[in-house]
């Protein structure tokens, strides 16, 4: 009998004892659980946001350029451009001429539909280049004519790989994308390539502290170009760079200083002829 009562005790014991040992153990392993949950949750949060993508850089020039209504502010005031300078060009042989400059722009669509006039006063010449619906042609003495191939495609560089086709991506539906990351002389920037729709590839250098764009290149032929942008300014609250130089396989061909620009003022449409 006593050891029936004993053998009793003992399973009533374990059947008192066993649940809260369990639920002991359980309550353990949940409080670990919630502090690896916090230690992980913590680590997450201490981790950078990560970089931003190429659309969001891009976006966010657009928005410095034209401050602070991006896209719509630079269509409001760019309506129309009349631009006043001075350009060097150096040659191959080390000759330079200094020609004076005018620029006229009605602001298109995109940039296929802009309508640019070019008048260049060089110390023996002077004559036009035109872009009308994605076409270029030349004027001299009123009379429309053929340029060089060569003095076209310098042209058509300096509108299709240009600040401008950044700022003006999504109307001419190119596609841009980042190349990732590069100090240079102690700067820091994004390289976003921007691919237009006739194939020309450009690659940007955006300054990743204030994002302006420093410098562009792309290849041509078998030719390597760089245009470099400096004196930047606000002109009728959207920026501009002042002063542009373009080398050639790391040689200056080309510098160039805006004098005067203005935006919005009235341009005679009598100054872009019809191309015959």
């Amino acid at each position: 009998m006593n050891s029936f009562l004993r053998l009793l005790i003992l399973l009533l014991s374990l059947l008192i004892v066993l649940p809260l040992f369990l639920f002991a153990q359980q309550a353990e392993t949940s409080s670990k659980t919630k502090d690896k949950s916090k230690d992980s949750t913590a680590k997450d949060n201490s981790k950078p946001s990560g970089e931003l993508n190429a659309e969001q850089i891009v976006e966010s020039v657009i928005l410095i350029y034209g401050f602070p209504g991006g896209r719509q502010t630079l269509d409001q005031i760019r309506k129309t451009t009349n631009e006043r300078g001075k350009t060097r060009i150096t040659y191959p042989d080390g000759r330079s001429d200094l020609v004076n400059y005018q620029r006229f722009i009605i602001r298109g669509a995109n940039l296929e539909k802009e309508k640019i006039r070019l008048d260049q006063e060089f110390p023996s010449v002077r004559y036009s280049l035109l872009h009308e619906d994605g076409k270029v042609f030349g004027l001299y003495n009123d009379q429309i004519f053929s340029p060089r191939e060569d003095a076209v495609a310098a042209f058509t560089d300096q509108i299709y790989r240009s600040i401008e086709a950044l700022l003006r991506y999504k109307e001419d539906e190119s596609q841009i994308t980042l190349a990732g990351r590069e100090k240079m002389l102690g700067v820091d920037f994004y390289l976003i390539d921007l691919a237009d729709k006739n194939g020309r590839k450009t690659r940007f250098y955006v300054s990743a502290k204030r994002f302006r764009v420093m410098m562009l290149e792309y290849e041509s032929g078998d030719k390597k170009y760089q245009r470099k942008f400096y004196d930047y300014n606000y002109a009728q609250g959207t920026l501009v760079p002042f002063r542009t130089v373009l080398y050639v396989d790391g040689r200056i061909t080309e510098e160039t200083d805006i004098g005067t620009i203005t935006f919005g003022q009235k341009v005679d449409e009598s100054l872009f002829p019809k191309q015959p």
